[in-house]
């Protein structure tokens, strides 16, 4: 009986660390990084908005991705990164 508990309490312990790590069945999609830092074409890409997007619609889709890509929640710095860069440069643009 203590043994059978303790198995079960070892795999009970390997996915937690599987799911606390990122690997819990959740997709990590790559997004492409801008190249260059003023392509503000890119930028839009990436954010998924158009052309015609004004301030309120760019920081909405900011703020969807990076609930996604912020490192703390399983995200990378660099896609993070690219993130904050493409908003502040459709920002600078539109305003």
């Amino acid at each position: 009986m203590m043994f059978k508990l303790l198995i079960a309490l070892l795999v009970a312990y390997a996915g937690w660390r599987l799911w606390k790590d990122g690997m819990g069945g959740r997709k990590v999609r790559q997004r492409a990084v801008p190249q260059e830092p003023g392509d503000a074409a890119a930028a839009r890409r990436l954010l998924g908005v158009d052309r015609a997007a004004d301030e309120a619609t760019i920081r909405a889709a900011h703020r969807r991705l990076m609930a996604e890509a912020h490192p703390d929640r399983g995200g990378s710095a660099e896609e993070a990164r690219a993130l904050n860069a493409a908003r502040d440069l459709l920002l600078d643009r539109a305003g």
